[in-house]
């Protein structure tokens, strides 16, 4: 099926590309990469259904555990502070925001960050419950998952394990979730998490679970999680989130590399307020050799729905390959794309009815992942992965706002 929404992109070239306000010069563009043919993407392949219903663990959960909040968490004690000089490791470009965390967090191999989120994607009026404004960063380490939930006023941040939640034996425990969570979106009260082989993870800000302040949890230090011996541990996490739903292909998973057929292979997510109707954005990481990766966009009123099939309403062929994030705003497209040990570059583009725009590429940052639009800072944000070259920034952008 091809029409103007469903078609395969050409190979861009490099032209000047509006609704970028940016520090750093244009990088030459680099030898075309040879794109491996593809068929157009066929929007069957990316249908949702509603996973399994979590709601019965939740609820008992909910009578075991004290429950708290965004607000709660980020006035809670014990909060970790923002760091300095992460911006000349990182190489992040001069007139960016930047964030530092602390410095543990900031040389640690053990957990790697990976989506970005904030309270712009979450609501219009871009402040959260209490005034507000929160900025969310997902974090792996091979076999769990976490969520940094920041406070730029404050200049602190507090991680949050985010966890599985089932029955056993009529008792509610939980377990660790062994994702990449390459990108985050969060809107309104749900956080979606991309899970690379099923589709999306769906969790909830209302379902914050604080352990120190909970009959039975223990919010010390501890490799145990779940439920054991009539206490709650969250490998030494005070707070935890526990998954509320999912969001799976119609068609089953995905396979182990980029096909450019099938499901998507989810690793990154993004929301775009700035269009008729808001939606959630998802595209894949593919390597040359392979297919070129997909965008694809669902109604985010539509995955409001407890159940049936959510429909994509636009996809295309990404313009590169090794993309890590993509977000767009009132038609502009940024994407970040990964080079191993160089500094990443920034793709700056739109798209017309037939395709991509000619491409803009900057060098930015090492490691640039997930890519995130805070409309009233003009700014679109990312997290610079690698231990000892990592930030969190944001570029100054007229198109988002």
């Amino acid at each position: 099926m091809t029409n103007s929404r469903w078609c395969l992109a050409a190979v861009p070239l490099v032209a000047a590309a509006p609704g970028v306000a940016y520090a750093a010069p244009p990088r030459p563009a680099p030898a075309a990469e040879s794109a491996v043919e593809a068929a157009a993407p066929n929007p069957r392949d990316f249908d949702l259904r509603r996973g399994s219903d979590r709601g019965p663990a939740i609820r008992e959960l909910g009578r075991r555990l004290h429950r708290s909040s965004v607000g709660g968490l980020l006035a809670s004690s014990g909060q970790r502070r923002f760091g300095h000089g992460c911006a000349g490791p990182a190489a992040v470009p001069a007139r960016s925001l930047v964030y530092c965390f602390d410095r543990h967090d900031t040389d640690t191999d053990d957990w790697v960050p990976q989506g970005v989120s904030s309270v712009s994607d979450a609501v219009a009026g871009e402040r959260w419950t209490g005034g507000s404004r929160p900025m969310l960063v997902s974090w792996h380490n091979g076999g769990r998952i976490r969520l940094t939930v920041v406070d730029p006023d404050r200049r602190s941040y507090r991680h949050v394990l985010l966890v599985e939640p089932k029955l056993e034996g009529g008792k509610a425990t939980y377990s660790d979730i062994g994702i990449h969570a390459g990108g985050i979106a969060w809107y309104g009260n749900r956080l979606y998490v991309a899970d690379t082989r099923h589709g999306i993870r769906e969790f909830d800000l209302r379902q914050i679970y604080d352990l120190a302040r909970s009959r039975g949890g223990v919010a010390g230090h501890s490799e145990r999680v779940g439920l054991q011996s009539g206490k709650y541990y969250a490998h030494g996490f005070r707070f935890l989130m526990p998954q509320t739903g999912s969001w799976r292909f119609a068609r089953g998973n995905t396979g182990g590399k980029c096909r450019g057929t099938g499901p998507l292979r989810m690793s990154w997510v993004a929301v775009d307020r700035t269009a008729s109707r808001h939606v959630l954005i998802a595209g894949e990481y593919c390597r040359p050799g392979t297919p070129r990766g997909r965008v694809v966009t669902w109604p985010l009123s539509a995955l409001s729905r407890s159940s049936g099939t959510v429909r994509p309403d636009w996809g295309a062929t990404l313009p590169g390959y090794r993309i890590q994030g993509g977000v767009r705003a009132n038609g502009h497209w940024w994407f970040t794309q990964n080079r191993g040990k160089e500094r990443g570059l920034l793709l700056v583009t739109r798209r017309d009815g037939s395709g991509w725009d000619r491409v803009q590429r900057h060098t930015i940052s090492h490691g640039p992942e997930d890519l995130s639009c805070y409309r009233g800072q003009h700014r679109v944000w990312t997290v610079a992965e690698h231990a000892r070259k990592r930030a969190l920034w944001g570029f100054r952008a007229d198109a988002c706002g």
